[in-house]
């Protein structure tokens, strides 16, 4: 067995222990199926890229009340939609 057939058995039993493990978690899923497509990728011979950005801290600096405000005013939304 040549190293990329070994690197992709070790990364399948780990895809496979990471599914097992997923109960209903969004980001979980998501990164599960990204890596998925990531080895079926190489099973293709393919060439693939990997971009991940963590926006998280982008929304610590809005002001939340005006945020609010603008959702109501221009958009409709109320409500449970914004709580």
């Amino acid at each position: 067995m040549d190293s990329l057939e070994r690197r992709a058995t070790q990364a399948e039993l780990t895809l496979k222990s990471l599914q097992q493990q997923i109960v209903v978690h969004s980001t979980e899923t998501a990164v599960t199926k990204v890596f998925s497509d990531l080895l079926m990728a190489v099973d293709r011979g393919q060439m693939s890229v990997v971009c991940l950005l963590d926006l998280s801290a982008a929304f610590d600096t809005v002001d939340h009340d005006l945020l609010l405000q603008r959702l109501e005013r221009q958009f409709g939304l109320c409500g449970t939609a914004l709580q």
